[in-house]
């Protein structure tokens, strides 16, 4: 596994037009392990990060949870 991995550009041009077309058109949801502090180093990319972020954030609802993983089995 890539210790320090980023979007590829391809993937950030992909994400950004894909958010410019359902803005004010669709609800998006997005979901991942990546905290959204970290969103920055992963896009790699200061204006592409600002104008993801703010698309995904102007209007969003973000929930944050936390606690043990529901996968590993109780003993």
């Amino acid at each position: 596994m890539n210790p320090d991995p980023k979007l590829k550009a391809t993937g950030k041009h992909d994400l950004l037009e894909l958010l410019d077309d359902r803005i004010g058109e669709r609800a998006t949801i997005v979901c991942g392990q990546l905290p959204a502090e970290n969103w920055h180093a992963f896009i790699d990319n200061p204006t592409i990060a600002d104008a993801i972020l703010d698309r995904l954030t102007s209007a969003a609802h973000r929930i944050e949870l936390s606690g043990p993983s529901l996968r590993r089995k109780a003993i």
